[in-house]
């Protein structure tokens, strides 16, 4: 028989959704995929129930429905101060998986280079390598996650064509504050590079941290791929409708990439989510209130439990230190496989996580991620099997 892809052998499936397997396997609370457990907003159900009745049910325009993106565009001026043209800057895709995919192949040749910061989340990987693109890794240092704009400029240095930025970060929680981006800013416009922004926690940023848009920066509007989808400011992780927003001819580019990768996100469900773009600031608000609330039952408990973590800026993720529980799952501290230990943790403790290593390039294996996108009811049990912990050290 013919031999695979070359490339599908340079990647792993996602531990992600490993784990989630793992997790249901076991019964376990699954604290590893990054999903709610909780219903979207009102006004949402009540649309889809009404386009349900109503339609569209056939094909949309192939780069979004007008209604929709229209609406996209409205969301992005409110909330960047910046016009954009839903004829011609913006395409529509199944998720911002699809959209981080359609932006890497947008602007890469095979061969090309871009830069990643590690920790990162663990599509853009795979993304570079389907996309042909040798990835170079920039450390965040932890515990608070900044990079060092030296190491980050000898990055530049090596010619890439773009350097991918997730704000607020999935896994770490950071928020780059606008100095931090400026000196990326700075880079990629000296250097001529594109910067692929990853913002899907935008509205998901705890005080004292603000969210800066990369687009709104002096020049950065015309070399800025912003990336983002519905899922996480919604709660509709299952809908997979999410966006491109970039200038003019590189979306042109893109609608191409995307037409050929899925024709289209689902229409009658990008009818529906226009009843979510419309919704007052009030809206936001009380999202990220919810959040704060939900950090601090989730952080506080492992505070008790007495866990050592850092302290998320953004998004709904906490990265936990497990090291002095190595003897527990059956290893030594300085032999630590942080797979073989989330594995135990949903079998014996009965919580499911992500191995750290899964988004670092360099040999971290001490870390795990947890999220608090759940009920309180369900963190508070993740939070008494956690409890077990103590009487392992």
């Amino acid at each position: 028989m013919p031999i695979l892809s070359k490339r599908s052998e340079s990647f792993t499936e996602s531990v992600i959704r490993r784990m989630t397997r793992i997790s249901d396997e076991h019964q376990a609370i699954n604290l590893s995929q990054g999903f709610p457990d909780f219903d979207p907003p009102r006004a949402l159900i009540d649309s889809l129930h009404r386009v349900a009745d109503a339609g569209p049910h056939q094909y949309a325009v192939t780069w979004g429905d007008p209604n929709f993106r229209n609406a996209l565009a409205k969301k992005h001026e409110h909330f960047t101060g910046q016009v954009v043209n839903p004829l011609t800057e913006l395409v529509v895709t199944c998720g911002s998986t699809e959209a981080m995919m359609c932006a890497m192949m947008t602007v890469c040749n095979p061969g090309d280079k871009v830069i990643v910061f590690s920790p990162f989340y663990e599509n853009y990987g795979a993304d570079a390598i389907l996309s042909g693109a040798e990835p170079i890794f920039v450390p965040l240092v932890p515990p608070a996650f900044n990079f060092d704009p030296e190491v980050l400029e000898n990055a530049f240095r090596q010619g890439p064509k773009a350097i991918v930025v997730c704000n607020p970060s999935n896994p770490t929680g950071k928020v780059f504050t606008r100095d931090e981006l400026m000196i990326v800013a700075d880079l990629a416009k000296r250097y001529d590079c594109f910067v692929i922004t990853d913002e899907v926690y935008e509205h998901i940023v705890y005080a004292p941290h603000v969210h800066t848009y990369m687009c709104t920066l002096p020049g950065m509007k015309e070399r800025t791929l912003v990336c983002n989808s519905l899922s996480k400011t919604y709660s509709i992780t299952g809908w997979r409708l999410g966006y491109v927003i970039g200038p003019a001819h590189v979306i042109d580019a893109a609608r191409k990439v995307h037409d050929f990768l899925t024709v289209g996100a689902p229409a009658p469900l990008q009818e529906a989510a226009v009843a979510g773009l419309t919704m007052p600031d009030s809206y936001y608000e009380d999202l990220c209130a919810l959040y704060t609330r939900k950090r601090a039952v989730f952080c506080d408990g492992l505070e008790r439990i007495g866990l050592t973590y850092t302290r998320p800026q953004g998004a709904y993720y906490v990265m936990i230190d497990v090291s002095e529980f190595a003897h527990a799952a059956g290893m030594r501290p300085d032999a630590m496989d942080d797979n073989r230990f989330c594995e135990w943790l949903a079998s014996e403790i009965g919580v499911g996580a992500v191995p750290g290593s899964s988004f670092f390039r360099e040999p971290v294996n001490h870390l795990i991620r947890m999220h608090f996108a759940k009920q309180e009811s369900t963190l508070n049990a993740a939070l008494e099997r956690l409890d077990k912990l103590r009487t392992l050290r």
